[in-house]
């Protein structure tokens, strides 16, 4: 790899910071649904059955806070709110693709995966 640990102050690697908006267990397969289309809240929560609706609420939260993600709110009722990726979250898909293609050729090692 070229780019070099920063060892010095490893909270301004840009690993560490990307990690720190885009990692945990839930916002990449978000970050992965939303990238191909706009989607409704319950329809995440279909879409993900593991995920309690507070962690998907937190996450959704914490992705919109760092411009990741856009929140339309529609003037309805019941209130419809959609969600996609931001300009700036557009920018993550080649990495996004570039992480499925890794898990997509991963040998299967006959366990289950957990999620």
């Amino acid at each position: 790899m070229k780019h070099k640990w920063h060892v010095a102050n490893p909270e301004h690697c840009p690993m560490v910071k990307t990690l720190n908006i885009i990692g945990g267990k839930w916002k990449p397969v978000i970050l992965h649904m939303l990238a191909s289309q706009t989607l409704r809240f319950g329809e995440m929560r279909r879409l993900i059955p593991p995920i309690s609706q507070k962690m998907l609420t937190q996450q959704l939260r914490e992705l919109e806070s760092d411009g990741i993600i856009n929140r339309k709110v529609y003037a309805e009722v019941p209130p419809k709110v959609e969600y996609s990726l931001s300009t700036l979250g557009k920018t993550l898909i080649p990495a996004l693709e570039a992480l499925y293609a890794w898990g997509d050729n991963y040998p299967d090692t006959g366990g289950d995966l957990k999620l």
